[in-house]
């Protein structure tokens, strides 16, 4: 019995989307998810893998398929018949990915206003102008792009850096002073990213702020609720986190990979991004944007831990700063001169007391 060749089609059709739906939610191409938006993230990328496997399958199968079926037999030696087109099937192959685009594209701008990166209210301010860009190197050729006279409007750049340097740990790591807060241009340009918060989350409970300062080559991460400074970033499992970053010298990345989410630090500018850590564990966090030679090597730990151990890490340095202080005002307070403090730190380098205490005369 000749099985019709419909019956096969059906049945192969059947095989592909199975296989493409198992493959898809079992590829284990990403790291744990970390985050409640992470799950959202995932979704999506699934979703892709998913489309993506059927797609290949069904490519590869037909040239497979057809590079054995009409591959040329020994002794023929005719010519293959005259195909001018299928108006049809040149249809499918443009109707169908165009769909699947589209739904990929309104989906992915979905998961994106999920996790808080779409503000329809958002203020949009003038472009930088040439003064301004002078002062910042490497906006000099945005600014040759417009001829927008200064705006009268607020600096929302100045205004969140402001804001972040009343915190002094936060004022103690950053040059902002250094560098100018650029507005953010209207449209396509030279803006601030932001991913803020999720819909639904806004101040259930109140979000811990972080602000995160890049600079070659290392994250240094300031609590201003307790003025802590860290090289790490520890964060309590189940509570949104308002991550606030810039850098002091080039462009940086935010991206924990675990996360699921990436933020680029931009000298200049103010940078937000908002999740909610759900899995306990250390996670490390990677600059995603070359930086310099030691680009590599600027990494450093996210710890996420309960609540409890959060508080204790607090405290912790919190202990740990007023003992530096109190041994800081201890040695300030003695009499001693330089080259004799200084001479049991300079001993294991082979310099005599005799020279520091030429270089103090």
């Amino acid at each position: 019995m000749k099985i019709p060749s419909s019956i096969w089609t059906l049945l192969i059709g059947i095989l592909l989307t199975l296989v493409s739906l198992w493959y898809g939610q079992n590829h284990g191409l990403l790291p744990t998810a970390a985050t409640d938006e992470a799950e959202l993230v995932d979704g999506l990328f699934n979703t892709m893998m998913t489309v993506s496997t059927g797609i290949f399958l069904l490519v590869e199968g037909i040239l497979i398929y057809s590079a054995i079926k009409y591959r040329r037999r020994p002794g023929d030696n005719e010519d293959g018949p005259p195909v001018e087109g299928n108006v049809p099937l040149e249809i499918l192959w443009t109707a169908i990915p165009a769909i699947i685009v589209l739904g990929i594209s309104v989906y992915s701008f979905d998961v994106y206003n999920e996790i808080g990166g779409f503000n329809p209210h958002a203020v949009h301010e003038a472009p930088i102008t040439q003064q301004q860009s002078m002062k910042m190197p490497g906006a000099a050729i945005a600014a040759t792009l417009n001829d927008t006279p200064p705006s009268t409007g607020p600096n929302l750049n100045q205004e969140r850096s402001d804001k972040a340097m009343q915190d002094p740990a936060t004022a103690a790591v950053r040059n902002a002073d250094q560098i100018p807060q650029l507005r953010d241009a209207s449209g396509v340009g030279i803006v601030s990213p932001i991913i803020g918060p999720v819909p639904g989350k806004e101040g259930k409970p109140p979000a811990l702020l972080v602000n995160v300062t890049g600079l070659q080559f290392a994250w240094i991460f300031t609590y201003p609720e307790t003025s802590v400074t860290s090289g790490e970033l520890h964060l309590p499992i189940g509570r949104e986190v308002q991550i606030n970053m810039t850098a002091n010298d080039v462009i940086h990345a935010f991206w924990v990979p675990e996360f699921r989410l990436k933020q680029d630090a931009i000298p200049g500018r103010q940078s937000e991004i908002r999740f909610t850590p759900n899995k306990e564990g250390e996670y490390t966090l990677i600059c995603a944007e070359l930086c310099g030679p030691y680009h590599g090597a600027m990494r450093t730990q996210v710890i996420v831990e309960k609540q409890e151990a959060f508080d204790n890490w607090v405290q912790e340095q919190l202990v740990a700063s007023a003992e530096t202080l109190n041994q800081a005002v201890a040695v300030n307070t003695q009499d001693i001169s330089p080259d004799k403090f200084l001479a049991p730190y300079t001993k294991d380098m082979g310099i005599q007391p005799e020279l520091l205490h030429q270089i103090h005369h």
